[in-house]
């Protein structure tokens, strides 16, 4: 079945308060998104932010972020008032989030409802903190506990805690049993909230995509929580660290920092965290994309104590075996893998032996001097298009930046000698519709024409990432209207 979707973070929806959420905006767009003729909200993962505000360096994989919790469902229930919000407000520019502002503003916010809260003998918050207690006991104390030692990575707080002797569990989870509550408190209401807006977007035919980073933060409540599972020494140190090699682009590779999997220890548990932790993924999405789905057939493991990563080597991942385990105790999932980047024999043979969907990036095709994967008459029906991903400039700055000969190319290929800026957008959504893949996804910047002041993230560079957000007004009935007519003409609807 042909169908599309719109890439579009939650965080990026024009919603009061400095950051997009679980307001009326996002029932908005979604009833937008039925408009379209669309049956897909590709989102980006929805976890606690963590180093560089990035949802791929999350403190926890499982909780939810406190900032996406409506305000104003909040203000309706009489746990805040408005002048309390509108003092809170981090709004500094509509068009970027301040993630400064976030921190320093929300959680004390937050904190006021809470006080308010009668929740504490409530049969839904005593249901939801069982049947997520699995995680969300440890992830509450780990916040609680990171508090008290003004926010020090889990590696640098006392060794009795660090280590997690049944002892200090114990006192710390009673010396800081009201911030514990507190946290789970949060985590209830973002997933009362999510959980409703997802059942909105179902009802309206609309299902959501959501994304799995195959690694957790270093600093994370996984980590903390599960150190035999990684390759960490007796003091909960890590040994090896994940990362990329040298190449082109870097001379000495990418360190990225996250702790490795002993994949050696999940084969003896069944695989026991991983089956959780995507049982738990399909309770939140319809549909996940793993991350670098690469890792999963060979890994790069620098030293920890190595500053770049030129003397990592490869190591063997778990293979068909961890995707045998999670489908013997899940079933077929709807799973697409980013296989993005170099792929060896093993890894196609892997993507190949798991029947899943890869990805296929328009602004990775059009190289006038190496045939490409990429291009759209490469594209096998059991794939997924997008014309740019959250990693990728916008198409139309992309196109900005391109040598002369390669738009020459792009206008050859197309049959169009007038591509230019304004139109290449439009372009390539219609080449992406157009294309072999079941399913295509176009990222909500391309619809609205942006530049690369709109772009989402640049890899390995800190500062602006993860800021962009959509202007109130900006998403119109007319470019639902055209977005609709392309599904049409292609037959996406």
């Amino acid at each position: 079945m042909r169908e599309s979707g719109v890439l579009f973070p939650i965080a990026s929806l024009p919603t009061k308060y400095g950051i997009g959420g679980f307001s009326a905006e996002a029932y908005e767009y979604v009833n937008w998104l039925k408009k379209t003729g669309c049956h897909y909200w590709q989102i980006l993962p929805l976890g606690p932010t963590g180093y560089g505000d990035s949802p791929y360096q999350s403190v926890s994989t499982f909780a939810g972020n406190p900032y996406f919790i409506d305000l104003e469902e909040l203000i309706e229930n009489e746990l805040l008032t408005e002048e309390e919000c509108e003092e809170a407000d981090a709004t500094e520019n509509p068009n970027y989030i301040d993630y400064g502002k976030m921190y320093n503003t929300r959680l004390a916010l937050l904190q006021k409802a809470y006080e308010r809260s009668e929740h504490k003998n409530d049969s839904e918050y005593l249901a939801f903190c069982k049947k997520n207690a699995f995680w969300l006991d440890d992830y509450a104390l780990f916040v609680a506990v990171k508090k008290s030692f003004d926010g020090k990575s889990w590696t640098d707080w006392d060794n009795d805690i660090k280590t997690r002797k049944p002892a200090a569990i114990k006192s710390y989870t009673a010396k800081y049993a009201d911030d514990v509550d507190f946290y789970k408190w949060i985590q209830w209401q973002f997933f009362k909230q999510w959980n409703d807006l997802k059942e909105y977007a179902n009802i309206n035919g609309i299902k959501i995509i959501g994304d799995i980073p195959i690694y957790v933060a270093a600093d994370s409540a996984d980590a903390w929580a599960n150190s035999k599972l990684f390759m960490f020494d007796k003091d909960c140190n890590p040994t090896k660290v994940a990362g990329c090699p040298p190449d082109a682009f870097s001379a000495t590779g990418q360190l990225w920092g996250n702790p490795l999997y002993d994949w050696a220890v999940h084969k003896k548990t069944g695989y026991e965290w991983w089956i959780a932790r995507v049982s738990h993924c399909f309770e939140l999405y319809d549909c996940v994309r793993v991350d670098h789905f690469r890792g999963f057939d060979e890994f790069y493991a620098i030293p920890a104590k190595d500053k770049t990563a030129e003397h990592g080597s490869w190591m063997k991942g778990p293979g068909i075996d961890l995707f045998n385990a999670i489908k013997a105790k899940l079933g077929k999932l709807p799973i697409i893998a980013e296989d993005l980047g170099f792929l060896t024999d093993s890894v196609l043979k892997l993507l190949k032996d798991t029947k899943f969907p890869g990805m296929k990036v328009l602004q990775f095709a059009f190289y006038p001097y190496d045939p490409s994967v990429y291009l759209p008459h490469n594209h096998i029906e059991n794939c997924v298009v997008y014309t740019g991903t959250h990693d990728n400039d916008t198409t139309k700055g992309w196109f900005s930046g391109l040598p002369e000969d390669h738009k020459q190319f792009i206008r050859d290929y197309l049959g169009n000698d007038d591509i230019d800026e304004e139109n290449v957008a439009e372009l390539m959504i219609k080449t992406a519709l157009r294309s072999n893949a079941n399913l295509a996804i176009i990222p909500m910047q391309d619809i609205l024409n942006k530049g690369s002041e709109a772009r989402l993230n640049a890899p390995s560079t800190l500062g602006t990432n993860w800021t962009w957000r959509m202007l109130e007004g900006e998403l119109t009935d007319e470019n639902a209207e055209w977005l609709a007519k392309v599904n049409r003409m292609y037959q996406r609807n």
